[in-house]
């Protein structure tokens, strides 16, 4: 698979709790680890969630709103994770409106840590909003997180579009929380399934794992944790995306049960969806 060679990517999904942080923070360590210097930007003003999940919420200081303010300099916002040396984060604000950070902010910031880093992961908000847009418009290359479930695929549908709107069209593809057991029985979509809809091809395949819950609760990513199996997932992905060559593991081919045909309707606009 061809890589863009780009230092800004956003991490972005189309609705919620598909898993965009856990690979946002799993990428960015997984990359410290192969000896790159890595600047996590999290862009969720107001519902920042990725100093959790990095286990480093009690050494936030300052935050982007502080930068763009001039309360403080880039460099004092900038936390250092206390187990890679070259890992570094930017915190969200918690007490600020969503459009505190305009995107011409966000650009301006993720254009500075590219002078001094290898890669800027940008934790994009899900949705829509104006948060997406501020991260998007401030990134070179995409990753789309969704999981293979119909509502996610369906949104994440609605995000490849807008992206492509403001030049970031073929984002990188991962697919959260894979099971083969249930794709072999037809009662789930297979990654190539979300890949077909899609019009995307798979960068990378996380399977379903416990440990990766065990992880956010312990602040920790999931590619520190050798007993992940979403970890060693991620940790090919990071190889790809720093250019190593990688295989992107294959999965079950699908049994049926007729969700591809559903999902294609409901991208069509042709069936209602039931919830």
């Amino acid at each position: 698979m061809n890589v863009p060679d780009k230092r800004v990517f956003v991490v972005t999904s189309g609705k919620g709790g598909v898993g965009k942080t856990l690979v946002a923070a799993g990428l960015g360590a997984a990359l410290a680890s192969l000896g790159h210097r890595v600047a996590l930007v999290d862009a969720d003003t107001g519902l920042r969630k990725l100093d959790v999940a990095l286990g480093l919420e009690n050494r936030v200081v300052y935050d982007s709103v502080d930068v763009v303010r001039g309360r403080c300099s880039l460099r004092e916002a900038l936390v250092r994770d206390k187990r890679l040396g070259t890992l570094y984060f930017l915190p969200a604000a918690q007490r600020e409106d969503k459009t505190a950070v305009s995107p011409e902010d966000m650009r301006e910031i993720c254009a500075r840590l590219a002078e001094s880093f290898d890669f800027v992961l940008v934790d994009s908000p899900a949705g829509i909003e104006h948060g997406f847009r501020t991260a998007a418009r401030a990134a070179e290359a995409a990753l789309l997180v969704t999981t293979p479930d119909i509502a996610a695929v369906r949104d994440a549908d609605r995000v490849a579009g807008l992206l492509a709107e403001v030049g970031l069209a073929a984002p990188l593809l991962v697919v959260n929380r894979a099971r083969p057991r249930l794709e072999r029985t037809g009662d789930s979509l297979s990654p190539e399934d979300v890949a077909e809809a899609l019009r995307l091809r798979p960068f990378a395949v996380l399977p379903e794992d416990e440990r990766a819950v065990v992880c956010g609760n312990r602040g920790l990513p999931v590619t520190l944790d050798p007993a992940s199996a979403a970890g060693r997932a991620l940790r090919a992905a990071a190889l790809r995306l720093a250019g190593e060559p990688c295989a992107v593991p294959r999965t079950p081919n699908r049994k049926g049960g007729g969700l591809l045909g559903r999902l294609a309707g409901f991208l069509k606009g042709e069936v209602a969806p039931e919830w």
